[in-house]
């Protein structure tokens, strides 16, 4: 038995495979869906999806959504997702440094927004490591 993952944005299906496991940066942390999960609705973050076919395991980098599981089939629905060959590491590591520079000045009005460019570099850097 396999899942069926579907990773989507605004702008494009980045991902439909069978895969065995599923990884996703839920609002209250990672969460693991296997086949036979029991339905459920979740936030996501910014952060590392993983999933699994047979032994290899493969990961993109998501910005905050939702996940939906039913009947073996998991449907992400987030703002932004990269796959690992996509990612440009260079500009993630100056906007991770311009971010972290900006974490050091910012306001309460301005700190999420610039919280999440900085989970947003970091993820991706961590992503692309994964290739």
């Amino acid at each position: 038995m396999a899942l069926a993952l579907q990773l989507v944005t605004p702008e494009r299906k980045v991902l439909d495979v069978a895969c065995d496991e599923v990884e996703l940066p839920g609002e209250l942390g990672h969460f693991g869906v296997l086949p036979g999960h029991a339905r459920l609705i979740a936030l996501l973050q910014i952060g590392e999806a993983r999933y699994r076919v047979a032994q290899k395991e493969s990961y993109v980098a998501i910005g905050g959504g939702f996940a939906e599981v039913a009947d073996d089939r998991v449907t992400v629905l987030c703002d932004f997702a990269q796959l690992p060959d996509e990612i440009d590491v260079s500009a993630a590591q100056t906007e991770k440094t311009r971010a972290e520079e900006e974490m050091k000045t910012v306001g309460p009005e301005t700190f999420d927004e610039v919280h999440a460019k900085l989970e947003t570099a970091e993820t991706q850097i961590q992503v692309a490591g994964r290739k």
